[in-house]
């Protein structure tokens, strides 16, 4: 089993966070979104994973390039990278790592996290990852027939056609079919807004008779911007904690503080007359001194003093010193 990964996208709204980290690799409860959501995937598969197949932007540079193919193989997989020079749409994105596409394999967007327990239908040609919304004018839904087969991919309908919207994950018993759907796409310039999509591959695979059914999510969770990437943060911590998992280093330093869970909390953190929580992740090297942190992401080598925060993400090495409450300052920024 193959995973496949489009990234390429910097994540505009999640600036300036994403100016110097790739939005896949920011942290949720101390892990990059990208290492979760494949993890997370293999988990739900119950099955090798053979490869995972990144597209990126070839600007991500070498260091990302490395993460990527750690994350790899952290699951007994190889790491293979993939560039897409320009923004031409999913299935563009796709067809980027065409040498890869032979197979069984997913395809997963990477500005995404889920929770799932189901057993995947290996009889199907195609399982389409679902989560039931209440404004599905918001989203690409799918259609079902009596057989809870998938018949229809509608893109934010304007009348109720179902409320199961598609999260961007997707299972192919052979992808090399979806590859040649297409290539037909991009050799016939089928394009949507100027961008090449994937659902015109798919529902040219459903015209010639292929199963298509839904794969069902309990949980579903966005990284698009400051405010909901926060969230996911909290929720993730509350269900790795639920899970009994260990979210805080046995090197932390505690003097005169106190630590609400869930918190992760990275190795060589240094709390001093701190509250910290719930619904917080700090990463590795961070100092916070004098403060009262909820509900809020740090990531790597900050410093935070005489702060009160609430919805806050920090970047990695930025400083904090101030009563502001709401805030998002990137890597390196200082505030003090």
């Amino acid at each position: 089993m193959k995973i496949i990964v489009p990234m390429a996208g910097r994540g505009s709204r999640l600036r300036p966070h994403t100016l110097t980290t790739p939005k896949p690799l920011i942290p949720i409860a101390g892990k990059p979104i990208v290492h979760r959501l494949v993890q997370d995937i293999a988990k739900v598969l119950d099955e090798k994973i053979t490869e995972v197949a990144f597209v990126i932007s070839e600007d991500f540079g070498e260091k990302v390039e490395t993460d990527l193919k750690n994350i790899a193989e952290s699951l007994g997989a190889k790491g293979s990278i993939y560039y897409q020079d320009k923004p031409l749409g999913t299935g563009h994105a796709i067809m980027c790592a065409k040498d890869s596409l032979e197979g069984p394999a997913v395809i997963a967007y990477a500005d995404t996290l889920f929770k799932a327990d189901f057993t995947l239908d290996k009889d199907a040609d195609s399982v389409i990852w679902v989560k039931q919304v209440e404004n599905p004018s918001a989203y690409g839904v799918v259609k079902l027939n009596e057989n809870r087969e998938i018949t229809e991919l509608v893109e934010k309908p304007a009348e109720f056609v179902s409320d199961l919207a598609v999260i961007g994950i997707y299972y192919f018993k052979n992808v090399a079919i979806l590859k040649d759907e297409l290539q037909k796409v991009l050799d016939n310039n089928i394009v949507h807004g100027g961008e090449y999509q994937i659902n015109d591959g798919i529902k040219a695979m459903q015209a010639s008779g292929l199963k298509f059914v839904p794969g069902k999510v309990d949980e579903w969770m966005d990284c698009g911007n400051k405010n909901v990437t926060v969230e996911t943060n909290g929720r993730m911590l509350k269900f790795l904690h639920q899970d009994g998992e260990k979210l805080i280093s046995d090197n932390v330093k505690i003097k005169d503080s106190e630590i609400t869970e869930p918190c992760f909390i990275g190795e060589n953190v240094e709390l001093i007359n701190a509250k910290i929580g719930p619904n917080v992740s700090i990463g590795a090297g961070t100092k916070i001194e004098n403060a009262m942190i909820k509900n809020s992401l740090i990531q790597t080598f900050a410093e935070v003093k005489n702060a009160k925060l609430n919805n806050a993400m920090i970047g990695n090495f930025a400083k904090f010193n101030g009563e502001f409450t709401e805030i998002s300052i990137g890597d390196y920024s200082v505030l003090e």
